[in-house]
């Protein structure tokens, strides 16, 4: 069996990871075709997890539109699917990539395979284009790995087959078991580089399209608001790449007092800063899944998620954009409420996400996880 992992986002890296290890571990050929959609972020994840890409596209370019970076990945995928004979084509998520290398499977006849699958918000344009992309690569995948119940019947919803859909829990949790397992004392020793082990403070992330421009001025005068009444606290914010993002932050919050605004993270940096913060706040979707499994709030700074498990079972509250409302929202978090949060069991696996979908593409049988 040969199977062919594409991916570009460090995200993805970072979910694709420990699937790779374990079908390295059950001897499967497997190679991964990284695109670089982030090229400086996905490099940290393969330095980390010791894993070195068979193929490097190099496709980012500075400022490209989704047409310009779905037409350089179709030139550049392509080539490799037809030279290659791979029995499988591994993918996740919902990003252009992931789109684009279903698309070029399907036209080589190659099955497709599907990561965290499932996920809806029945909105094709929040999340912008990753509501479109997944439900594509719905139809275009034999293979569909659902991280819980509910994205299992989203997918049944839309006429997948029982029998092409296996609930596996996110692989999410099996990456960061396998960061705090062998990475211990890095993460133990990055709070101090920050200067933040002894004190109280909010992690941010804040970067998706859709809450650019006026959008993100609106969220970060909320927040700023709240730092300004509440002066006991710090917020890190660890700004994406992307000049649309970094203008704004830096008009917004390079002399806000008590914020610290780094370039991005390497993961365990990242780890470490979830493990110490108070509660988190972000427009991430793999956050929403990270935070609970260290019992960390999570303020969700979005109108929609694909993740409502984890507003269900209470580990995350959806905030919105509105100033106002993610004011008020910090305030409260403030009560017996974090408590209730932070106890709440993470609906999103149990760390064996990738032995289960290495077993089943072996096997093609192999039991559910049930959240």
């Amino acid at each position: 069996m040969k199977i062919a992992m594409i991916f570009g986002t460090r995200p993805e890296a970072i979910k694709m990871a420990p699937l790779y290890k374990q079908m390295k571990k059950e001897n499967i050929e497997v190679e991964i075709i990284s695109t670089g959609q982030h090229k400086e972020m996905l490099n940290q994840v393969f330095e980390i997890f010791d894993i070195k890409p068979d193929f490097d596209l190099k496709i980012m370019r500075h400022d490209q539109s989704l047409e310009e970076l779905s037409s350089a990945l179709i030139n550049k995928i392509s080539p490799i699917l037809k030279q290659k004979e791979y029995d499988y084509i591994f993918v996740h998520g919902d990003t252009t990539t992931t789109f684009i290398a279903s698309l070029c499977g399907f036209y080589s006849k190659i099955p497709v395979c599907h990561v965290e699958a499932g996920l809806r918000t029945n909105d094709i344009y929040y999340p912008f284009p990753e509501e479109m992309n997944r439900k594509l690569v719905g139809t275009i995948a034999m293979y569909h790995f659902a991280p819980t119940v509910l994205a299992k019947d989203n997918l049944l919803k839309e006429g997948i087959k029982e029998d092409q859909i296996l609930i596996t829990g996110n692989t999410v949790v099996d990456a960061l078991n396998w960061i705090i397992k062998n990475k211990k004392l890095e993460i133990k020793n990055i709070q101090k580089q920050f200067g933040l082990e002894d004190k109280k403070y909010i992690l941010l992330t804040l970067h998706r399209r859709e809450n650019q421009g006026e959008v993100m001025m609106k969220i970060l005068s909320g927040i700023k608001k709240y730092l300004s009444e509440n002066k006991e606290y710090h917020l890190i914010y660890p700004v994406h790449l992307n000049p649309n993002v970094r203008k704004i932050v830096k008009e917004e919050l390079q002399n806000v007092e008590r914020v610290i605004l780094t370039d991005p993270l390497s993961y365990i940096e990242f780890v470490s800063l979830m493990e110490g913060s108070h509660y988190i706040m972000t427009d991430s979707g793999g956050l929403q899944e990270e935070a609970p499994h260290i019992g960390k709030p999570v303020l969700v700074l979005r109108n929609e998620t694909e993740r409502p498990e984890a507003i269900r079972s209470g580990v995350a509250e959806l905030v919105g954009t509105d100033p106002d409302k993610i004011y008020k929202s910090m305030k409260t978090l403030n009560t017996a409420k974090y408590d209730d949060m932070s106890e709440s069991k993470n609906p999103f696996g149990d760390g064996n996400a990738s032995k289960r979908i290495t077993n089943f593409i072996k096997n093609k049988k192999v039991n559910n996880f049930l959240v």
